[in-house]
């Protein structure tokens, strides 16, 4: 009865130009939009004069029976069913099918007649042409009808939520901090009291000028004996007139408050020139600056004493020798820094490298363990079967890093500096023998040069990776009577040697070694030239061999030494590789470094960075 009474209503006829008007009534329908003249424009009337199914289908649509009785209010109307007779096709459709099969199916034919641009309701093939005029349809509120509306463009944000933004981008600088911080006191050896609360008297704030801050906890007897600004800010007719602990103190204005802590961690340090090995020198210029500023005269020292033997790149030359001139620290050692950037310094007093003790005396076990490592270590020196001295060596050493790393990153763990170095020394001694039999004439046991050479460079790598490597490279670069017999020597036996030469300039050339400006100069003086006989044998016999970063190692080494030296042994190079060729190490990026050195930037002003401004805030607690 229902279905009856709503099919026996009369339906409205839809005026709207917004109705369904199907196009190809198999497979898709056509949405046509609003007339936007203030009155309808009729869909059918110009375009389809001869379709009289399509003008009933406009005019009158059945509405849906059946169980639909909710969309009678929808003006989505049912449409008829399809018929596939030829007679029925909309006229669209077919001109649409007569210009794709005329333009695309048929290349020779003329193309389709144009189309009748007055059109209200475009067909699918106008649509198609003009794509790029229409913009996607978005669907009307809630009356049934599909509306084409350009999406409007989203205006600017105001100015008040950029200020919204920045306290939120200032608390996440303000998190990153404190993570960075929260890192470096976690890198701190067990017993180290840096930032111990329990333990500390100051509570030190330091403060940037963007905002950012954080608290540490020092000691004020630490930060007094090594540094003269707070010996004078925080003695002890002050520490007297404080009432309570622990003391207030905060240094404002702060360049990076990161760099500021990791000075002030390296007043707990004792051996501050290890520390500052795992840092690059950015980082140590930051370092060097604080110290400066706050006259902590171990941390200056140190600080140029890592620049003075560090690889630098080409592009830092300009950030030394800038800092450098800006603080005045001739009477430090600065001179010796800025002579490797600089040929009009006069010469000034060399500053002696102070001798820093590289083992460690507390927690190690000089009992059964170190005799256990000691012992595997000299059977792997002393085998005779390579295969099973290749897969050793790789044991003990894992077994060394683990035990060393297990050990909270002492030097050695159980194994220590001086047992290393007593096996380095036998092998070098019986390397000296050997040397001393094979250049006599005596080639019966020649084959132990390239076998006590290889332990000598396993030994090496041990002592790199433990950051103590600067007394085997003394001791190897003062081997002038060994480097003299090494051209008697047939190269298929020495050229082992070489690779132990190679590997120091690698670690001198990647800041892994750091000695003084003499141990270098006399390493290059002693072993260059055997090095440079040996690169042809070295090339082609050693397996895995890394060319490339063998002539860094090299290049850096050299670019670490004054001008004036740099330039006598790379222009002997010069000479050198062009008669050798191949057998010879290419340098040439740091024979081009030299060059822009000594003859392109000697005349150019570095730029001053902005001075350094501390000031300390005393309150009480």
């Amino acid at each position: 009865m229902a279905a009856s009474s709503r099919s026996s209503r009369p339906l409205p006829k839809l005026l709207s130009p917004s109705h369904l008007v199907p196009l190809d009534l198999s497979t898709s329908w056509c949405c046509t939009p609003h007339a936007l003249g203030g009155h309808a424009t009729s869909t059918h009337s110009h375009s389809h004069p001869s379709s009289p199914a399509r003008s009933a289908a406009a005019d009158s649509m059945d509405p849906p029976t059946g169980g639909s009785s909710s969309s009678s209010s929808s003006t989505y109307a049912t449409p008829p069913p399809p018929s596939y007779a030829p007679s029925s096709y909309p006229s669209s459709y077919t001109k649409f099918n007569s210009a794709l099969n005329a333009g695309l199916l048929n290349p020779m034919s003329p193309p389709p007649l144009p189309l009748d641009k007055t059109r209200s309701s475009p067909t699918l093939f106008d649509m198609m042409a003009n794509e790029q005029d229409y913009h996607p349809r978005t669907a009307a509120g809630g009356g049934g009808g599909i509306h084409s509306i350009p999406a409007p463009q989203q205006p600017p944000p105001p100015p008040h939520h950029h200020h919204q933004l920045q306290p939120a981008r200032s608390m996440d600088r303000q998190m990153l901090l404190q993570d960075r911080i929260a890192d470096l006191i976690g890198s701190c050896s067990p017993g180290n009291q840096f930032n111990d609360a329990d333990s500390s008297d100051v509570r030190l704030t330091l403060s940037s000028k963007d905002g950012l801050s954080v608290t540490l906890c020092v000691h004020r007897h630490i930060l007094v004996a090594h540094s003269r600004f707070f010996a004078a800010k925080l003695s002890d007719r002050w520490s007297k007139q404080q009432r309570t602990l622990p003391h207030i103190v905060e240094i404002s204005d702060c360049d990076d408050v990161e760099v500021y802590a990791e000075t002030l961690r390296l007043m707990y340090c004792k051996d501050l020139r290890r520390r500052l090995m795992r840092e690059d020198v950015n980082k140590v210029l930051g370092i060097l600056k604080v110290s400066a500023a706050i006259v902590f005269d171990a941390g200056v020292l140190s600080c140029l004493e890592y620049l003075e033997a560090a690889p630098w790149a080409e592009d830092d030359d300009e950030k030394v020798a800038a800092l450098l001139t800006q603080l005045h620290l001739e009477n430090s050692g600065a001179g010796e820094v800025l002579k490797r950037v600089s040929l009009e310094l006069a010469p000034s007093a060399v500053v002696e490298e102070a001798e820093v003790d590289g083992s460690c005396s507390g927690g190690g076990n000089a009992g059964g363990g170190e005799e256990v490592l000691l012992r595997l270590l000299q059977v792997v020196l002393e085998g005779k079967d390579e295969k099973a001295r290749r897969e050793m060596k790789g044991l003990v050493s894992k077994m060394l890093r683990e035990n060393s790393t297990s050990r909270g990153g002492a030097i050695g763990g159980d194994l220590r500096k001086e047992s290393l170095y007593s096996a380095c020394n036998g092998c070098l001694s019986l390397l000296r023998d050997q040397f001393v039999r094979a250049a006599g004439g005596d080639q019966s046991e020649v084959s132990q040069i390239a076998r006590q050479a290889d332990n000598l460079h396993w030994m090496l790598d041990i002592l790199v990776e433990r950051q103590i490597a600067e007394e085997f490279l003394r001791t190897w670069a003062m081997q002038a009577e060994l480097a003299e017999m090494h051209r008697k020597v047939p190269a298929i036996h020495r050229y082992e040697v070489s690779r132990v030469t190679a590997r120091l300039f690698v670690g001198v050339g990647k800041g892994q070694i750091l000695v003084s400006k003499e141990a270098r100069c006399q390493l290059l003086s002693t072993w260059l030239e055997p090095f440079y006989e040996d690169f042809g044998w070295m090339r082609r016999a050693c397996k895995g061999l890394d060319r490339h970063l063998i002539e860094d190692g090299l290049a850096n080494t050299i670019l670490t030494l004054p001008l004036a030296t740099q330039q006598d042994i790379l222009l002997a190079w010069f000479n050198r590789f062009l008669n050798s060729g191949e057998d010879c190490p290419n340098i040439q990026r740091g024979f081009e470094v030299w060059w822009r050195r000594a003859f392109w930037k000697r005349n150019s002003e570095p730029e001053q960075p902005p001075r350094l401004r501390i000031t300390a805030i005393c309150e009480n607690s």
